[in-house]
C-alpha cells in the first residue's frame, strides 16, 4: 500500500492533527499574502501610473484565483473522502483528473483574457494612458496564470492527504524566490536589462512556472498520486462532476464573501473620504489578523472529508467541539490584543487623527466577533469536505442579505457610523450560531442515514 494514500487523519488526537496541519498552512499564507504585495512595493518605485496599471489587474487576478480556490475545494473534498474510505485507484483519479480540468478551464479562460487585454481594461475603467502599460504587464501574466491555477489545485490534493507541511513549504519558497527575481528583473540588476512591469510579470511567470513542476513532481514521483490522464470518457467525466459539485458552490462563495465587504464599504461611503480611510485602514489590518482562521478552514475540509469517508461520525462531532473552542477562544485573545495594540498597528498606516479614530473604532468592536467569524469559516469549509457544499453558500448569502443589510440600516438609524460596526459584529455571532447548530444537524443526519 501506498503509505501517502493511507487515512492519516481518522485516527489519533483531532486537535493534534488540526494544529500539525494548519500551523504550517498559516505560514505559507503569510508568505502568499507578501507575493502581491512585494510587487505592489517594487512597482510603486516605478511611478505612481505603473502602480495604478498593476492595480487595474486586481480584479482579473481576483477572478482566477477564485476559480482556482473553487476547484482545489472541490478536489480536497473529493481525495479526502477516497482516501477515507481507502479507496486508492479513486483518489488517484481525483487528483489527476482534478489537475486535467484545471488546465483546460485555466487554458480557456487566460487564452480568452489574452486576446482581449486592451478592451476588457478598458471596460474597468483604464485610461488610454495606462493601456500599454497593462498590456505589458498582462501579456506576460496571463501565461503564468494555468501555473498558479494548477498548483493551486495539485496543492488542494496534498491537504487532502493530511500533508499540509509540504504545502507550506511551498508556499513560502514560491513567495522567497519571488523577492528575489522581482527587483532583478524590474530594475534590471546584475546585468540583467530593466524591464519594469514586464519585469514583475515575468518574475511571476518564472516563479510559479517553478512551483508547477515541483508540485508535479512531489504529487507523481513522490507520492505516486498522478496517474495517466487519458482515462475512459466516462470515467474522467464522473471525476469532473464530482470535483465541480463542491468547486462550483466554492466559487461562488468565494465570491459572495467580498460582497459583504463591499456593502460595508459603500454604506462608509456616506460619512465621507475620511470615514472610507478609515475602513480602508482596519481592513487592512483584519485579514492578517484572521490568518489562523483561513489556515484553519484550509485542514477542516479535507479533516472531515476523510473521517466521513471511513465513517467516523464521532470523529466528525468532535471536529466541531474542537473547531468551536478554539475559534471563540483565539477569538477574544484577538480582539484584546487588536483593543490594546489596534492604535499602534493604525498608526503605521496613517498619522491624521480623523482616519485613526474611524479605524480605532473598527477595531475596538468588530474583533470581539472574529471568533463567531472563523467558526463561519470552519463551518463553509467542514459542509465541503463532506461534499455538500449548498449550506455553505446558503449562510454567506443569509450572512450579506439576511442579517448584515437590516443590521446595518437599523444600527445606522441608531447609532451612525458606529452602528455599522456593531452591526458587522453582531451579524458575524448570528450567522456564526446558525452555521454551528446547522453543521451539528448535517452531521447527526449523515451518520444517521449512514447507519439505517
Amino acid at each position: 500500500m501506498n503509505r501517502s494514500m493511507q487515512p492519516m487523519l481518522t485516527e489519533g488526537p483531532v486537535s493534534g492533527h488540526l494544529r500539525e496541519m494548519a500551523m504550517p498552512m498559516v505560514w505559507g499564507l503569510l508568505a502568499t499574502m507578501s507575493f502581491n504585495a512585494v510587487d505592489t512595493f517594487f512597482v510603486a518605485m516605478l511611478g505612481h501610473e505603473p502602480l495604478a496599471a498593476m492595480s487595474f489587474t486586481f480584479p482579473v487576478v481576483m477572478v482566477l484565483t477564485s476559480i482556482a480556490i473553487g476547484l482545489g475545494a472541490g478536489t480536497s473534498s473529493t481525495v479526502a473522502r477516497a482516501i477515507g474510505s481507502d479507496n486508492h485507484h479513486l483518489a488517484q483519479r481525483m487528483a489527476t483528473d482534478a489537475m486535467s480540468l484545471t488546465t483546460i478551464i485555466a487554458l480557456v479562460v487566460c487564452g480568452i483574457g489574452w486576446f482581449t487585454i486592451e478592451p476588457l481594461f478598458k471596460l474597468l475603467g483604464a485610461e488610454d494612458q495606462l493601456v500599454p502599460l497593462i498590456h505589458d504587464y498582462m501579456w506576460i501574466w496571463y501565461f503564468s496564470a494555468p501555473c498558479l491555477m494548477v498548483p493551486m489545485v495539485g496543492l488542494a490534493s496534498l491537504r487532502a492527504m493530511g500533508l499540509a507541511r509540504i504545502q507550506g513549504t511551498l508556499m513560502i519558497a514560491a513567495a522567497a524566490l519571488n523577492l528575489v527575481l522581482d527587483p532583478i528583473l524590474i530594475f534590471g540588476l546584475f546585468g540583467f536589462p530593466r524591464l519594469e512591469l514586464e519585469g514583475a510579470a515575468l518574475a511571476t511567470l518564472i516563479t510559479r512556472a517553478l512551483s508547477l513542476v515541483v508540485v508535479l513532481w512531489v504529487l507523481h514521483k513522490r507520492l505516486g498520486m498522478l496517474v495517466n490522464p487519458f482515462a475512459r470518457f466516462d470515467e474522467v467525466w464522473a471525476s469532473w462532476r464530482a470535483i465541480l459539485h463542491v468547486g462550483v458552490p466554492a466559487m461562488v462563495n468565494n465570491v459572495i464573501i467580498p460582497m459583504a465587504s463591499g456593502v460595508v464599504v459603500y454604506l462608509v461611503a456616506s460619512y465621507g473620504t475620511v470615514a472610507v480611510a478609515g475602513l480602508g485602514i482596519a481592513m487592512r489590518i483584519e485579514p492578517i489578523a484572521l490568518i489562523v482562521f483561513y489556515a484553519l478552514s484550509g485542514v477542516v475540509g479535507p479533516f472531515c472529508g476523510q473521517n466521513l469517508g471511513a465513517q467516523k461520525f464521532a470523529r466528525l462531532d468532535e471536529t466541531l467541539r474542537v473547531v468551536t473552542r478554539f475559534c471563540l477562544g483565539f477569538g477574544v485573545v484577538l480582539a484584546l490584543v487588536l483593543w490594546l495594540a489596534g492604535e499602534l498597528l493604525i498608526r503605521l498606516f496613517s498619522d491624521q487623527q480623523e482616519v485613526i479614530d474611524v479605524a480605532r473604532s473598527y477595531l475596538l468592536i468588530v474583533p470581539f466577533s472574529y471568533g463567531a467569524y472563523g467558526l463561519v469559516m470552519s463551518v463553509n469549509a467542514a459542509f465541503n469536505g463532506i461534499g455538500q457544499p449548498m449550506p455553505g453558500v446558503a449562510i454567506s448569502f443569509m450572512r450579506v442579505l439576511g442579517f448584515y443589510l437590516p443590521l446595518a440600516l437599523m444600527m445606522q438609524w441608531l447609532w451612525g457610523l458606529t452602528g455599522l460596526f456593531v452591526a458587522t459584529a453582531s451579524c458575524n455571532f448570528l450567522v456564526g450560531l446558525v452555521a454551528w447548530l446547522w453543521l451539528r444537524q448535517r452531521f447527526h443526519t449523515t451518520a444517521t442515514a449512514a447507519t439505517t
